[in-house]
């Protein structure tokens, strides 16, 4: 497959996992399905806005980048017939590196979330966090920890599950177009052979 070709089927799988990894990150606001009363009463790095921004929103423009490559103009930098695919696969990398480190923060954030638990009602008026170094994951019994709100446990890890797992294969994406657009910086897109009365790609 041309280098502006693979941008292109990059780019369309990263922008829904982008939408999920928003969706997921919104629905952490509401534990067990549910608002609460006290905002300060949410785990802290729902806060961090991983599946937001890192997932969501940084994830984005590197997707519609790539998206677009494919429809570059080959001699389309400044009337220079032998940068134009060139430049816009190098620009491309640029944005796939900003997008690597979105989906890093969100991978991030995620796994520490998951080792440490969510924040919630554990008696006597006293919220906080009852788990300590991902103890719950093992044992299902010390979620009877968390009184409230109802089902944060199970709620929190499957999300924040998401946002993990949504954060490693953007991340992947993003690191197989940096190689990608590397390739079409060195080599061209074979998509260019030809243009500008050329014969070989540019």
């Amino acid at each position: 497959m041309c280098t502006g070709g693979c941008a292109k089927c990059l780019g369309g799988t990263l922008i829904p996992l982008a939408l999920f990894g928003f969706l997921a990150n919104i629905l952490l606001f509401f534990p067990g399905g549910k608002v609460i009363d006290n905002n300060d009463n949410l785990s802290d790095e729902i806060w961090y806005f991983g599946g937001i921004l890192g997932s969501g929103v940084l994830m984005v423009f590197p997707a519609l980048v790539f998206l677009g490559l494919k429809n570059n103009d080959c001699c389309g930098c400044c009337g220079n017939e032998s940068c134009g695919k060139r430049f816009a696969m190098f620009t491309s990398t640029i944005f796939a590196v900003i997008g690597f480190l979105g989906a890093g923060y969100s991978f991030v954030i995620s796994a520490v979330s998951i080792n440490k638990g969510p924040k919630c009602f554990m008696g006597n008026s006293t919220w906080g966090y009852p788990f300590h170094d991902g103890d719950y994951l093992n044992d299902q019994a010390l979620w009877s920890k968390c009184q409230g709100p109802a089902d944060v446990v199970p709620w929190n890890l499957t999300l924040f599950s998401i946002l993990l797992v949504i954060g490693g294969i953007q991340m992947i994406l993003c690191a197989i177009q940096v190689i990608n657009g590397l390739l079409g910086t060195l080599c061209g897109d074979c998509q260019c052979c030809g243009c500008c009365g050329g014969d070989g790609p540019v």
